[in-house]
């Protein structure tokens, strides 16, 4: 997955668009699994209310992927990574309001530590950058939001997901979550007026390894969840940016400060104590 949207910024500063980018990697994530589906035999039958709840997922995760890609086209893979790794706190929340289940103490003990974490790693005071508060939020806010946007429609739809349609195969919610984000994609592409493709190679190279990457990843963390639960999917799934850290930085020359890397880590280590608390 990290991987995935260090390609995806190859594509973006290439001139490939979000919403292509998004639908391409979904439509043939889609089809790809659905060929698994057939040939494997999964098991197809959906209830009614998994079918209403999947057509929801599908939308939430619509909604988080155009808000993902728009964040990393915007700020440095690993900084929108961080900010959208806040989905656990998101998680917790959704999980009160719509289920009535109280967030552990423990949850409460660190949400406050992983956003002092995250403050240092966004450089929100801008003393890393020497901008000032005013000037990095100039520079960092709309990327921001959208990465906090991403992380409140993934937690909400990781809730969804844990409690109504966990039993369903892993393998057909993901192709039919994928079939409705790739749907919802190409409605923003044929709105804007048609796809913006890559304009050299290396585009077209980060578009087509998006693609699989994102699609692997994808199916192998939706298969996996509903056994691990939201909270126990998190340390496995908070060493991307870490990952996104190092490639973005061989790959893009991307570079935070020493102090973005304390928050960072404190960010990281907080949602995995989270992810590792005892039931």
């Amino acid at each position: 997955m990290a991987a995935n949207h260090v390609a995806a910024r190859f594509a973006f500063n290439d001139g490939v668009d979000v919403a292509t980018a998004v639908a391409s990697r979904s439509l043939i994530t889609a089809l790809v699994v659905a060929v698994i589906v057939v040939l494997t035999g999964a098991p197809r039958v959906v209830a009614p209310r998994q079918r209403r709840m999947l057509l929801g997922i599908g939308l939430l995760l619509a909604v988080q992927s155009l808000c993902l890609y728009s964040s990393v086209a915007r700020l440095p893979v690993a900084l929108a990574l961080l900010a959208f790794n806040s989905y656990p706190l998101w998680a917790a929340l959704a999980d009160r309001v719509v289920y009535g289940r109280s967030p552990p103490r423990l949850v409460l003990v660190v949400m406050p530590v992983i956003l002092v974490g995250l403050a240092l790693a966004l450089d929100v005071a801008g003393a890393a950058s020497g901008l000032g508060a005013g000037g990095q939020w100039a520079r960092i806010g709309t990327g921001v939001a959208f990465a906090l946007g991403a992380a409140t429609t993934f937690g909400l739809a990781m809730v969804v997901t844990q409690h109504e349609v966990a039993a369903l195969d892993g393998r057909l919610r993901t192709a039919i979550t994928m079939g409705i984000v790739g749907v919802m994609a190409l409605a923003a592409v044929a709105a804007q007026g048609g796809p913006k493709l890559p304009a050299s190679a290396a585009g077209w190279w980060g578009l087509a390894l998006l693609t699989l990457l994102y699609g692997s990843g994808f199916t192998v963390m939706f298969t996996v969840l509903p056994r691990l639960g939201v909270a126990g999917s998190s340390p496995v799934m908070n060493v991307e940016p870490i990952f996104a850290l190092v490639f973005a930085w061989v790959l893009l020359d991307q570079r935070i400060a020493p102090m973005q890397l304390v928050g960072a880590a404190i960010v990281v280590g907080g949602v995995t104590v989270l992810g590792l608390r005892r039931r």
